[in-house]
């Protein structure tokens, strides 16, 4: 703002970020001094436009479209000039600059005479101070203002007045007429207006609400935050409560956060209308002791009527501002929640809908009890928009639980729901998904059924996470199983799974198109037999299994490390030790050792102390390993399978080494006989002669020295012929005139499986049938 002599009367922040000087150097200087140029608008019409040369600070100019406007100040003297850079026009076409410095400048502006009496104010200062358009028109300060503030303001006004010195920035705490009762805080400046003989002919004055500024700022920085705070997690529980949690206390006393109770699941909230709201509780917040346990807990359902505002805002999807308890009529009409208003002395209300994606997922409640004031429609503002961000960070966490429940739950139905039958081992097993973000692993355990009364122990890992790995460890699990029923070695079907491996890699391949080289698993095959108590053990990349013998030690089993399957071009070597009685074989995952909070080497230490010492059932023990292992937020997720090792007693197998010639059958049959007699087993006799009979002339007739029969009495009746050939026999239909080929057809339809098992020095063929129930 210029005098009639081109001199600056006032000067705002954006000039002098324009021009690169403050007001205490700009004031009072000819504009000529600032803008290289002549005050050319003086001369002209009341309102000019055209374009002026900015001096920069190092010599440099540039052009500038400015406009002018004449302002007339009020005392009869020369009147004032307003410039405002053209490229900010904030005023419509049409609109000259003095109409928009009375109705439209943001900025709180008042022009006061040499009396210091108001000659002109515009809006924002009107309205700032609460007054009409020619209220106060005529009067000082004290006509609008209260309280000892305004006082020290006309002091300052009065100095600038006298001096010619600008004084700006400097508080202002008032109260005004139309509100006697609240303060107010003013940030204000104070400029000298200069008349043709340089004297002060009255001062402007520009004011700032700084508890609106500190009000914005506030909000401004809360919602910022909310962008930051809330959803830094996948889980719907954890996100209501950052809701709450960020809104306490700067914008209410107590906050509470209801979702429709399907979200907590990953399901889609019902549609249609409510007569009712059934929500359920995930986040409480108060700054008042005790009260987030006052009518409904985290965790709990609670059912709001029809006439409440949460109903109404699941139907309608529309906020509700109540600014008295009074208007609460559903409030009103509930004893319970009532006492409570009484007791906390709530006041006000902000329920606000969950609203995602065109879904409403539920309510938020906000209430003030120690803030005086109540709510206003900036307040529901506010919390709209931080709602609203929480809402898709919830309905994000939805939609991630929903996802993660489908993987778990494919991939818990890959896993064994329950272990099988089995005399050769005790065995208890857990398996833990690790952290949601991660997403579900390739985990697993197994325990396979073998023939001879033995038991396979499996345990891997698939490299990764996702539904990918799960898939993989779907196919390897049945491919190990696969394998198992063959009685192949353990270092022979880590070499089979290999193989597969490296074919699922070549096979599959990425979103864009590459080759998912990446894929790869570690495992660990053990074979148990209680007959003689030997345990052969092989692994591909995976963690040594441990062992706690009888008398309470502990130690890890040392195997040759094997590489991981995938690879390929590497061998598999197999371990045989012997496990006596009461042994205990623990198998795991990497995921049961390694964590953030501790190396490897320090979870095996730890392992094996937790599984050393008093003898307790595996499961109890699983158990107890997992609460001392596992951190609440696992980093991955874990297996673990504990086997208590136990051996058959002699009388339950029994041994016939069995001469190469055709007249010794039936003094074997007769041996089967007696032994079945000794066991009470007299009614499988018949099947098992047969049975006998069949196996031994084909291991005569076929097969080679030595040749042994063996009978095991377990769950089962288990026969087993070995013989020094390494060539096994395979099921084949006979035709109706020939006159061999029907021998392993009768074993298989009158037993319940059957099968060979290479050895070393030959092949063993087995089958099992069913003992009669006793009585």
């Amino acid at each position: 703002m210029t005098d009639a002599r081109g001199r600056v009367v006032a000067w705002s922040t954006s000039a002098a970020q324009l021009v690169g000087l403050d007001s205490a150097e700009a004031v009072g200087r000819p504009v000529v001094d600032l803008l290289g140029t002549q005050p050319r608008w003086l001369t002209g019409p009341d309102e000019w436009r055209g374009t002026l040369e900015i001096r920069g600070l190092e010599g440099d100019s540039r052009q500038v479209p400015v406009r002018a406007s004449r302002l007339g100040d009020g005392t009869g003297e020369e009147p004032l000039w307003l410039l405002a850079h053209e490229t900010v026009e904030p005023f419509p076409t049409g609109h000259t600059l003095t109409h928009w410095l009375r109705t439209d400048c943001p900025v709180a502006v008042a022009i006061y005479d040499a009396r210091l009496h108001c000659v002109l104010q515009n809006a924002e200062m009107r309205r700032l101070l609460g007054a009409s358009d020619e209220e106060y028109v005529g009067q000082g300060l004290s006509a609008a203002l209260i309280g000892v503030g305004v006082e020290e303001w006309e002091a300052r006004m009065r100095r600038v007045l006298e001096s010619g010195q600008a004084d700006e920035g400097f508080p202002v705490r008032v109260r005004t007429l139309s509100d006697p009762v609240h303060e107010r805080r003013f940030t204000a400046s104070v400029a000298p207006l200069r008349g043709p003989a340089e004297q002060a002919v009255g001062v402007c004055v520009t004011v700032t609400d700084t508890a609106e500024r500190r009000s914005a700022q506030e909000r401004l920085a809360l919602l910022n935050e909310a962008s930051i705070s809330i959803g830094r997690t996948l889980d719907v529980m954890r996100t209501g409560q950052e809701l709450a949690d960020l809104a306490i206390p700067r914008l209410a006393d107590y906050v509470c956060v209801d979702l429709v109770d399907a979200l907590l699941s990953g399901e889609e909230p019902p549609h249609g209308p409510a007569t009712g709201a059934v929500l359920r509780r995930v986040a409480n917040r108060s700054i008042h002791e005790g009260t987030p346990e006052a009518v409904v807990s985290v965790g709990d359902v609670d059912f709001y009527p029809a006439n409440s505002a949460q109903a109404h805002c699941l139907t309608t999807g529309r906020s509700a501002l109540y600014r008295t308890p009074s208007e609460a009529a559903w409030v009103l009409e509930d004893p319970l929640r009532m006492a409570k208003v009484q007791e906390y002395g709530f006041h006000s209300w902000m329920i606000v809908p969950v609203d995602a994606r065109g879904t409403t997922l539920g309510v938020a409640m906000f209430l003030r009890s120690r803030h005086s004031a109540p709510f206003d429609d900036e307040d529901l503002t506010l919390a709209e928009e931080v709602v609203a961000r929480a809402a898709v960070c919830l309905d994000n966490a939805r939609r991630f639980t929903r996802e993660r429940t489908a993987a778990l739950t494919l991939q818990r139905s890959l896993l064994p729901q329950r272990l099988p039958e089995q005399s050769a081992v005790q065995a208890a097993f857990r398996y833990l998904p690790g952290a949601p973000e991660l997403g579900v692993g390739g985990d697993w355990i197994d325990v396979i059924p073998l023939s001879g009364a033995r038991v396979a122990l499996v345990v891997g890992d698939v490299v990764g996470h996702g539904l990918q790995a799960s898939a993989t460890m779907g196919r390897l699990r049945t491919a190990v199983r696969t394998l198992a029923d063959v009685d192949l070695a353990p270092d022979e079907l880590l070499t089979h799974l290999d193989d597969l491996v490296i074919r699922l890699a070549s096979e599959s391949e990425t979103a864009e198109g590459v080759a998912a080289s990446e894929i790869g698993a570690t495992c660990l095959y053990a074979v148990y037999d209680p007959v003689s108590g030997r345990c052969c053990l092989a692994r591909a990349g995976h963690p040594l299994p441990a062992v706690v013998w009888p008398d309470g030690t502990s130690a890890l089993l040392d195997l040759p490390a094997g590489p991981p399957l995938g690879l390929g071009g590497l061998a598999f070597e197999s371990v045989e030790v012997e496990l006596p009685e009461g042994s205990l074989l623990a198998l795991y995952t990497d995921g049961l050792i390694a964590a953030r909070q501790q190396d490897v080497g320090t979870g095996l230490d730890r392992l094996l102390l937790e599984l050393s010492g008093v003898h307790i059932s595996t499961d109890a023990l699983c158990d107890q390993v997992v609460e001392a292992l596992l951190p609440d937020h696992r980093t991955d997720d874990a297996a673990l399978l504990l086997a208590r090792v136990r051996q058959l007693d002699a009388d339950q197998v029994a041994t016939w080494d069995v001469p190469a010639d055709p007249e010794a059958v039936a003094g074997t049959r007769a041996h089967v006989v007696r032994q079945l007699r000794d066991w009470g087993c007299e009614a499988a006799g018949f099947v098992t002669e047969l049975v006998v009979s069949e196996l031994v002339t084909n291991a005569i007739r076929y097969g080679s020295s030595p040749i042994q029969l063996r009978l095991i009495r377990d769950r089962s009746l288990i026969c087993e012929v070995i013989d020094g050939s390494s060539t096994a026999p395979h099921l084949r239909r006979a035709r109706a005139f020939d006159e061999g080929g029907r021998g392993l057809m009768l074993v298989a339809q009158l037993t319940q499986r059957w099968g060979t098992q290479q050895t070393p020095d030959g092949k063993v063929i087995w089958c099992e049938q069913a003992l009669p129930a006793e009585g």
